[in-house]
C-alpha cells in the first residue's frame, strides 16, 4: 500500500485527473463520427406506426452522441481509473461485506447458457437453470436451519419487505391486525423504511451495555400488536447477542414472528443458523457473502428462506422438482402473497452464489466464516495503540467486525471521523463506514473481510496511527484532505441540496 507525506505542504499540488474535469460521453465526439456501421437491412420494412401508438413514439430523434470506438473505450476506461475498486485497494466498509469474488464464479456466470438465457424463455428450455435455482434454494435452507426459500427478492431491502409481508400475512390469516415492528436502534437504515413501506409501525428496542438487545425494554415493548422484531445477529455493533434464546421466547411468547436480517451472515454461516436461534424468516444477501459483486448499485440478490408456519404464504411462482425429476414453475397458492417482482430474480448472481458454495462446501463456509472473525478481532489488536483515541464502543472482542468512537479524537486531536476517513484515501485504503450504527458518536465501523491478508490489515492499521500522529503535530493536514484523489473533498450537504440530475445538451 502506498503512503503519503506527512506534511501538508507537498500534497497542495494538483493530480492530473483533478486538473482535468471529468466529462460525460454526452459532451464527446462530432456529427458523423460512429464505432459502428449497421449492414444494410434485409427484412421487409414495416411502418412504425403498427407497432408502436403515437403516444410512445418521438417526435424528434434521440440526442445520442456521435463517438468512435477508440473515445468509447478510453471514456470508459479512464472514468472507471477516477473510482476505487476492490481489485486495487482494502475495503473495509462496515455492515456491507466488500471482499473478493472468485474470477472462477465470474467465468462460469458468463458461459452461454447461463448469461445468454431469456427471461421469457419457458420451463421446458430452461430445466438446467431451473436445476441451479432449486439446488441454491436446497443450499441456502441448509445454512439458515429453514426448509422453504424464494429467490425472487432482488436485494437485502427487497428481502426485508418480502419478510414483514409474509409476517403481516401470516397474522392477517390468523384474524389479527397487528401494526408495529420492533427494531434495535443498531438496525441498518433500511429497516425502518421497510417497515413504513409496508404500512406498519416501527418501535424502536434500546441496547444494553454489552452492545445487544435491551432484553427488559424488549419485554416492555412486547406485546399483542407487534408483528414481528426485525434483529441482526450478530449486529451491527459485531456484537452476537447472547441473549437470543430469550429475546425468541419472549417474542414468539406474544404471537410475534422473528425476522432475521442476513446483512451480517458473513460471520456465522457455517458455525450456527437463525433457524436453529427461532428465528422464523431470514434474507440473505448473496451480494454480500455468497461472492457476487458488491456495489455500483446491482444487480444483488435477497433470497429469503421461512420456517414451515411462514411457508403457505411465501411468494409465488415457485420452483418445484416433479416426480419425473424435469422443474417447473408454479403458482396458485392460496395463501401466497404473490410475486414480488418480474421472472425469478437475478439469475447470474444465483450462478455465483451456487459456484461459491460449491467449491467450499460445508467446511469451506464454517472457514471463510471463522476466518473473517480471526481477521476483524486481529485487526482490532492490530489498532491497540490507537485506543486512547479511538476506543472499541462496545466489549472488548468483537465478531466480524467492530465499531470505533472517534469522539477522543475528535476532542483531544481536532479531528473528526469524516477526516480520518478522507485521510485514508491519500494512504491508499478506502474509508470504513463512518457515522454509522447512530448510537456511537463519531463511529467508524470496520469489517475487514476473510479474504485480505495479515499484510494488508497491518498496512491498515499503520495508516490510521500514522494519520492520528499527524494530527497530533498539525490537525489541518487531515481536515483538507483527500490530497491525492481524482477529486478533492466534495460539498455533499450542497449537493444533496442542489442535486444536478439532467445532464445539460
Amino acid at each position: 500500500m502506498s503512503t503519503t507525506a506527512t506534511t501538508s505542504e507537498p500534497l497542495r499540488q494538483e493530480t492530473a485527473q483533478q486538473r482535468d474535469r471529468a466529462t460525460t460521453i454526452f459532451e464527446k465526439g462530432a456529427p458523423g463520427r460512429r464505432a459502428f456501421v449497421a449492414p444494410a437491412v434485409d427484412v421487409p420494412a414495416a411502418d412504425p406506426t403498427t407497432l408502436l401508438p403515437q403516444s410512445l413514439r418521438r417526435s424528434e430523434p434521440a440526442r445520442l452522441p456521435e463517438i468512435s470506438e477508440p473515445e468509447i473505450v478510453r471514456h470508459y476506461v479512464n472514468l472507471s481509473k477516477r473510482n476505487f475498486d476492490l481489485d486495487s485497494g482494502f475495503y473495509p466498509l462496515g455492515s456491507c461485506t466488500m471482499k473478493h469474488n472468485p474470477r472462477l464464479h465470474e467465468r462460469v456466470a458468463g458461459l452461454a447458457g447461463h448469461a445468454r438465457l431469456h427471461p421469457f424463455q419457458h420451463p421446458s428450455r430452461a430445466q438446467g437453470a431451473l436445476e441451479l435455482m432449486w439446488r441454491l434454494e436446497r443450499a441456502l435452507g441448509e445454512v439458515s436451519g429453514m426448509p422453504h426459500v424464494s429467490l425472487q427478492p432482488s436485494a437485502g431491502s427487497h428481502g426485508e419487505l418480502a419478510g414483514v409481508l409474509l409476517s403481516k400475512a401470516y397474522h392477517a390469516d390468523r384474524g389479527e391486525q397487528r401494526t408495529k415492528v420492533l427494531t434495535p436502534d443498531t438496525a441498518h437504515g433500511t429497516n425502518p423504511a421497510t417497515v413504513t413501506m409496508a404500512g406498519m409501525e416501527v418501535v424502536k428496542v434500546g441496547t444494553n451495555a454489552d452492545g445487544g438487545v435491551d432484553v427488559e425494554d424488549l419485554r416492555a415493548k412486547a406485546d399483542e400488536s407487534v408483528a414481528c422484531l426485525m434483529l441482526t445477529n450478530p449486529n451491527t455493533l459485531g456484537v452476537f447477542d447472547a441473549n437470543i434464546a430469550e429475546i425468541a421466547e419472549i417474542v414468539h411468547g406474544v404471537g410475534a414472528t422473528l425476522y432475521y436480517d442476513g446483512a451480517n451472515l458473513n460471520a456465522i454461516m457455517g458455525v450456527t443458523r437463525p433457524g436453529d436461534m427461532g428465528f422464523d424468516i431470514v434474507h440473505f444477501n448473496l451480494h454480500k457473502s455468497f461472492t457476487q459483486p458488491h456495489g455500483g448499485g446491482g444487480p444483488g440478490a435477497g433470497p429469503i428462506a421461512v420456517s414451515d408456519r411462514i411457508e403457505p404464504y411465501l411468494m409465488d411462482p415457485r420452483i418445484v422438482r416433479n416426480d419425473d425429476g424435469s422443474f417447473d414453475l408454479r403458482s396458485g397458492h392460496e395463501k401466497s402473497i404473490g410475486r414480488l417482482r418480474g421472472f425469478q430474480g437475478n439469475y447470474g448472481t444465483f450462478v455465483r452464489s451456487y459456484a461459491y458454495i460449491c467449491s467450499l462446501g460445508a467446511e469451506g463456509l464454517k472457514d471463510a466464516s471463522e476466518t473473517a472473525v480471526l481477521n476483524a478481532n486481529y485487526l482490532l489488536a492490530k489498532l491497540g495503540d490507537a485506543a486512547r483515541h479511538l476506543p472499541l464502543a462496545y466489549g472488548r472482542l468483537c465478531m466480524h467486525e467492530f465499531v470505533l468512537s472517534g469522539a477522543p479524537m475528535k476532542r483531544e486531536l481536532g479531528i473528526k471521523t469524516l477526516d480520518l476517513a478522507k485521510r485514508l484515501l491519500d494512504y491508499g485504503f478506502h474509508p470504513p463506514t463512518v457515522y454509522f450504527p447512530l448510537l456511537v458518536d463519531e463511529a467508524l465501523l470496520i469489517e475487514p473481510t476473510e479474504t485480505e491478508t495479515r499484510e494488508t490489515l497491518d498496512a491498515f492499521a499503520d495508516a490510521v496511527k500514522a494519520i492520528l500522529a499527524e494530527a497530533a503535530d498539525d490537525p489541518e493536514i487531515a481536515r483538507n484532505a483527500p490530497y491525492t484523489t481524482p477529486v478533492r473533498r466534495l460539498d455533499e450537504a450542497g449537493a444533496a441540496k442542489r442535486p444536478i440530475i439532467r445532464q445539460p445538451l
